[in-house]
């Protein structure tokens, strides 16, 4: 499909650079929809990557039917909540029809990912399209190639269908934009898909995708993982590669940024990193740690994985459906022979934030972050043995739209460079309109907030309560230490098992 920009370094204005955007985006959905859907569509979608991998390298499912029934799945989900900035309709089924033929021919897949449809956050690049990551002035910028990761996954033999949206700078935890304007939340359209990959969230909540790339540097998977009821992971810098991203934040090295998956099922998150990983990035992006993904069989059979429960972080307290989805979760794992269970009493946690959002003074916000991490390892070193810690992916569910403010659940860990990943508690299955005012020690029924952080999330829960709230997802999210990705993982899940939690999301989606 042609692609004639207009822009502001042509003489357009924004509105009218704006609105050329969308219309091309309303251009490539409606190309999405020329073929009807079929039989098979909402089986498809509702297959996860771990399985959608078996039916494609077996030849029962060809990558073009696979890739078409996602294609249109993405064109009703931008219907839905406004998540996609453009699908890639003939590029994604001259893919899979290439994949096909190679199957026919050798009777073999391409690759891990043969034929898997892979939806992609704008501000990475793709060669030859846009990359303004949500700059109405950044239109016109076009990609040279590839990403890194791109490549490798492309070698593997993914399809990349759908491009999705992001907030202008991309340091929000809503996504929102001058150019393609507010993605909400598909469970309850008054709150955020959160940010900023919130676009990603919004689309495999919806199963417009079952497998995605997000970025994260204060929280940007993670928030929209847990906002949609889906698996997202942040892993330790330098472990994939960015190079090929298009970001404001480009060359800062004072917090890195990362690169990472979001998936359906925990499953699909270790898929993907085995892949990214052991495609060997590091030989041709140096910045990355030469780090082969390691096999992590059998790590807690021998020995009890010890969970560290932070019931908040001292700064900003949770809304009662998180503290009672935590009280949930580790009311089972203490029952468990295989897990081991102790309080986590957080750090300074405010002081992290106030290092993190520190840009004025570089080089002494880098010198007091080096000291806090090391602060912070010595922390986890006089803790003993603990393995993770488990503790809120934000301060309530996801946000009513316009009112996410506070970072300190995910940043903390971009700070300290620590893995991390958001997943759905479905026993819990989402908010309710009764039951939230129960009196436990984490759920108090009367709360003097501790700071104006604090005041402002404990104002959202006073003035919506459960009813406001209603069908969103809740999350939570697990924390290891630096370089310990793949041990985070298997920890997971662990206590996904002990804990009697899925570990994929449910087949069917609401959407309200």
């Amino acid at each position: 499909m042609s692609d004639v920009r207009k822009t502001i370094a042509g003489g357009a204005t924004w509105q009218e650079v704006a609105e050329d955007r969308r219309r091309h985006r309303d251009a490539t959905v409606a190309e999405s929809r020329i073929d009807a859907p079929l039989p098979e569509d909402l089986s498809i979608i509702n297959t996860d990557v771990e399985e959608l991998v078996k039916w494609l390298a077996s030849g029962e499912w060809s990558a073009t039917i696979v890739v078409r029934a996602f294609l249109r799945r993405a064109g009703d989900a931008q219907g839905m909540v406004n998540c996609v900035a453009e699908l890639l309709v003939d590029r994604a089924l001259e893919r899979a029809e290439w994949l096909d033929r190679y199957w026919v021919e050798h009777k073999k897949p391409v690759g891990p990912l043969h034929g898997i449809p892979i939806s992609v956050k704008e501000h990475i690049a793709m060669k030859g399209l846009d990359l303004n990551a949500g700059f109405v002035s950044w239109v016109g910028r076009v990609a040279e190639e590839d990403a890194l990761l791109l490549q490798i996954l492309w070698d593997a033999g993914a399809v990349f269908y759908a491009r999705t949206t992001q907030p202008q700078t991309l340091m929000h935890l809503e996504t929102s934009s001058n150019l393609y304007g507010v993605c909400a939340n598909p469970f309850n359209t008054s709150l955020t898909a959160g940010g900023s990959s919130g676009g990603e969230g919004a689309l495999i909540g919806l199963r417009g995708s079952v497998l995605g790339i997000g970025t994260d540097i204060g929280g940007s998977i993670r928030s929209p993982a847990a906002n949609n009821g889906i698996f997202g992971f942040k892993p330790t810098s330098e472990r994939l590669p960015t190079l090929g991203w298009s970001a404001p934040m480009e060359g800062c090295e004072a917090i890195l940024g990362t690169i990472g998956p979001l998936s359906t099922s925990l499953e699909g998150i270790k898929l993907f990193m085995k892949t990214a990983v052991g495609a060997k990035p590091w030989l041709k992006s140096p910045n990355l740690v030469a780090m082969d993904w390691r096999d992590t069989t059998g790590l807690f059979s021998e020995k009890k994985l010890k969970v560290g429960v932070m019931w908040d972080d001292g700064v900003v307290k949770p809304h009662p459906p998180i503290a009672r989805a935590l009280c949930k979760v580790i009311d089972k794992l203490q029952k468990s022979q295989k897990v081991e269970v102790v309080d986590w009493i957080p750090k300074d946690h405010g002081r992290a934030w106030s290092i993190i959002h520190d840009v004025t003074s570089l080089w002494s916000a880098c010198a007091e972050r080096d000291e806090y991490r090391r602060q912070y390892a010595e922390l986890w070193n006089e803790r003993g043995d603990v393995d993770v810690i488990l503790c809120p992916a934000g301060p309530g569910v996801a946000p009513k739209l316009d009112a996410a403010r506070y970072w300190g659940y995910t940043s903390q860990w971009n700070l300290l460079d620590y893995p991390a990943v958001a997943f759905p508690i479905h026993k819990c299955v989402s908010v309710r309109k009764d039951g939230d005012a129960a009196m436990t020690d984490h759920i108090p029924l009367e709360y003097i907030p501790r700071c104006e952080a604090d005041k402002d999330n404990w104002s959202q829960w006073e003035l919506y309560g459960a009813k406001g709230y209603k069908g969103a997802p809740i999350s939570l999210q697990l924390v290891g230490r630096r370089y310990d990705d793949e041990k985070l993982l298997a920890a997971l899940e662990v206590i996904l098992k002990e804990a009697d939690l899925p570990t994929a999301s449910p087949p069917t989606r609401p959407w309200v």
